[in-house]
């Protein structure tokens, strides 16, 4: 595979990033699981995803007193959001690297599946009307997770898309956290300036190009991008869209599920705490409100739920930071040969970074593009540099280069006093250390890093004979049998 973060997009022409095509894309590959058993939406829905968070998305096709499935876990792991999207791992890269860089304006659709199905104000009770989750027991309430928030900024008229959460608190009101530094914050400020309430629409189940855009982070998608036109740009194409029926935002025509409202300037009520996704529970506290002015719907719509502290909170995110990651590095050295977000670090915090050095001039290159990293990713703690003999995709063989080629003595950089995440609970209101891990040889000292290689086998010889079972060895060996 050739990591190039997004170049030879044009090898992956227009793109169909429905979000009923990305389930029928994981049915296919087996990696869509039915649960035809009656399951409550209080708490045992969230805890089946959480148990089989790294395995295949999960259909709950019967939920305790609702007509409509619940599907989540949709993009828990590399594999399901590859196998979504249509493309391995270089090519969804590439229709990121896409988006980021292209803008392509939404076009207006005939046909408005999204809105089959029309609740005005005065009928509108969420609660009964959705099968809205309790995820986990100290949760404060019911929450909307994966319900992508479209604004128009009053004060630039640049539309912003982002994931925030919304506590279900009447039937047709709830309150939006939105954490310090987002965009959607911003149009907020600038409304209340102006003296508006800010028009939203909240859509659930939708197209998955737009559902990437809504993941990118500030370094990426800075205030001025439309993330509807980087989700054209993602898909080779405009995104399909109708205005909304009671407000003026425009929704993606094929959305299950559209919640339209305001978020009303000033307002705020008592939110939370709500298990986020570091697996700590984010405290209670003041936010802002949503009034509810409609709610459309699919004929037959799917609810799609994210857990908080889930793995398809956090993979959403993987493949978008190692785009970011390597468009950050690459004006600065060229020896960067690929990078990975792992499961550990939460696809968030850690970084490993695959160096290609040609000569003794390019001592030095990594540790430079380690710091453009930390600069364009600031949640980034950790980066490991390693040499491209290593498989930086395989925590076992990035353990392997920290084992046996790197020395704390001379290999470690620490930077106190730095930006982070606030969620991490070891910063101080997100100022902490940041270090480096340099797992990289010398150039010069090659060769006696070199890993031992072994004979390849004969193709007839590939395979083991099916005679040698494991009794026959333990009888070989002396061993008793069971």
């Amino acid at each position: 595979m050739t990591p190039d973060g997004g170049r030879g997009a044009d090898r992956i022409g227009i793109l169909d990033t429905g979000f009923r095509t990305a389930l029928a894309r994981l049915d296919r590959a087996g990696l869509l699981a039915r649960v035809s058993r009656t399951v409550d939406p209080d708490l045992e829905v969230a805890g089946l995803m959480k148990r089989h968070d790294a395995g295949a998305a999960l259909l709950f096709e019967s939920v305790k007193d609702h007509e409509i499935p619940v599907v989540g876990n949709v993009f828990a792991t590399p594999e399901s959001s590859e196998a979504a999207m249509g493309l391995d791992r270089a090519q969804l890269r590439a229709a990121l690297a896409r988006g980021i860089h292209t803008d392509v304006e939404p076009v207006g659709a005939a046909a408005a599946p999204a809105q089959e199905q029309v609740w005005q104000k005065g009928s509108i009770n969420l609660g009964e009307q959705f099968p809205v989750l309790k995820h986990a027991p100290g949760d404060g309430g019911r929450f909307v997770t994966a319900g992508v928030l479209i604004v128009r900024d009053p004060l630039t008229g640049v539309r912003n898309a982002s994931f925030h959460r919304l506590q279900l608190l009447e039937p047709d009101r709830v309150a939006i956290k939105i954490d310090h530094g987002r965009h959607l914050g911003r149009a907020l400020d600038h409304a209340q300036e102006l003296g508006q309430d800010l028009p939203v629409a909240v859509c659930v189940g939708t197209d998955v190009a737009l559902i990437y855009a809504a993941s990118t982070m500030g370094a990426l998608m800075p205030e001025s991008r439309d993330e509807l036109c980087a989700a054209g740009g993602c898909r080779g194409q405009g995104l399909p869209v109708v205005p909304g029926v009671s407000v003026d935002v425009d929704v993606p025509a094929e959305t299950e599920i559209v919640i339209e409202g305001v978020i009303k300037a000033g307002e705020q009520a008592h939110e939370g705490p709500f298990g986020e996704f570091v697996g700590y529970a984010s405290p209670a506290g003041p936010a802002p409100t949503v009034d509810v002015t409609a709610v459309t719907a699919r004929h037959e719509p799917v609810y799609h739920a994210i857990n908080g502290a889930g793995r398809e909170t956090i993979v959403l995110r993987k493949h978008v930071l190692e785009v970011a990651a390597l468009e950050a590095v690459r004006p600065v050295t060229p020896i960067v040969t690929d990078v990975c977000m792992p499961s550990g670090g939460l696809h968030r915090f850690h970084l490993v970074m695959a160096l290609s050095k040609r000569s003794e001039r390019d001592e030095g290159w990594g540790r430079n593009a380690a710091m453009a990293a930390f600069g364009a990713l600031k949640d980034l703690n950790m980066i490991i540099l390693t040499d491209d003999d290593i498989d930086i995709h395989d925590p076992v063989d990035v353990e392997y280069a920290l084992a046996t080629r790197f020395d704390a003595a001379s290999d470690l950089l620490v930077m106190p006093g730095m930006r982070g995440h606030e969620y991490v609970r070891t910063s101080q209101a997100g100022v902490g250390t940041k270090a480096v891990l340099d797992a990289s040889v010398p150039y010069a000292q090659r060769a006696d890093f070199e890993r031992i290689s072994f004979e390849a086998p004969s193709e007839e010889g590939s395979e083991l004979d099916a005679a040698y079972s494991g009794a026959t060895v333990l009888s070989w060996l002396g061993g008793q049998h069971a």
